[in-house]
């Protein structure tokens, strides 16, 4: 199994699910409430587990009820949680989400807890690094503790992602420090300072990437798929057809899902593909880690 060590936050969601988003000052009824577990740490975590690999996550959580439960659903899947630190103040990190009957989604995050990881917290878990063969690493927490995660596993030799989101208004300067660098098109055109339009667009924009520091760059599409830049060329991976109920947390099932592919020396071509399947799926049901897929569901979608 693939040893995948995640970086990053853990939330409880709250999503509500309308006919339509608001706009600016409306307010939308008649709408049905999830409530469940998030942030894009614990999600890439979920992802990771649930495709087979062993998964521990370094985080914080807030000493109260939601973090607490935070804790045990993610202990309950089989996650390492000796490395997500609790704290009495702030909160549990909150997201308040809603979605479309498109699976469109706006989100407002409060990051509480998720503040609190220091890079000091991370230097303690030395041996978790020591142990990983992949490690994860988003913007949901505080970044001097991003850029010490990255350099103890290049340390320890261990393949780095950065899944840039949300993008900091400081912007990113550790991308030296990641072998793969996971943007969306608008975090891809902020890293690369242009406009990403089309495929044309993501090869360019791609490219500013990789000169920015990033081993491979691998950019990700929505319906037009996902375009990676590496050492070994340009690869196209195209999207999976599905009808999407939420995309919430989709990014985050590719990346556990790419984390997982790597760590079983897939190609890049066959990692992409996977995790383009176990990102379709997770746009198929609400939610964030209830809608992550299992490693037979991936594999049946890549073998239709």
């Amino acid at each position: 199994m693939s040893r995948v060590l995640v970086v990053g936050s853990a939330n409880v969601d709250f999503t509500v699910a309308l006919a339509r988003l608001p706009r600016p000052g409306e307010t939308v009824s008649e709408g049905t409430l999830l409530v469940a577990r998030g942030g894009k740490g614990a999600n890439q975590a979920v992802a990771a587990r649930r495709l087979g690999a062993e998964v521990r996550l370094i985080g914080c959580v807030g000493d109260d009820p939601a973090g607490r439960e935070v804790r045990a659903a993610l202990a309950a899947e089989g996650i390492g949680v000796d490395a997500l630190a609790t704290v009495a103040e702030p909160a549990t990190g909150t997201a308040l989400i809603v979605v479309d009957r498109d699976g469109r989604n706006q989100i407002a995050v409060a990051p509480g807890a998720n503040r609190a990881l220091t890079a000091a917290d991370v230097e303690r878990r030395q041996a978790d690094f020591a142990w990983a063969e992949v490690v994860v690493c988003s913007l949901e927490v505080p970044l001097p503790a991003v850029r010490r995660a990255l350099e103890i596993a290049r340390a320890h030799t261990a393949t780095t992602i950065v899944n840039p989101a949300p993008f900091p208004d400081a912007g990113i300067d550790f991308l030296s420090l990641a072998d793969y660098v996971t943007p969306n098109e608008s975090e891809a055109a902020r890293l690369a300072g242009l406009e990403v339009i089309g495929l044309e667009g993501a090869r360019t924009a791609a490219a500013a990437v990789r000169a920015r520091g990033a081993g491979t760059a691998v950019l990700t599409l929505g319906a037009a798929g996902v375009l990676a830049d590496g050492p070994g060329g340009l690869v196209h991976a195209p999207a999976f057809a599905v009808t999407a109920v939420d995309t919430t947390g989709a990014g985050d099932a590719f990346n556990g899902a790419l984390a997982v592919a790597l760590g079983e020396r897939r190609s890049l071509a066959e990692a992409l593909r996977f995790a383009n399947a176990t990102a379709a799926l997770a746009c198929t049901r609400r939610g964030a880690q209830p809608a992550m897929p299992a490693r037979a569901e991936v594999e049946r979608l890549l073998g239709g």
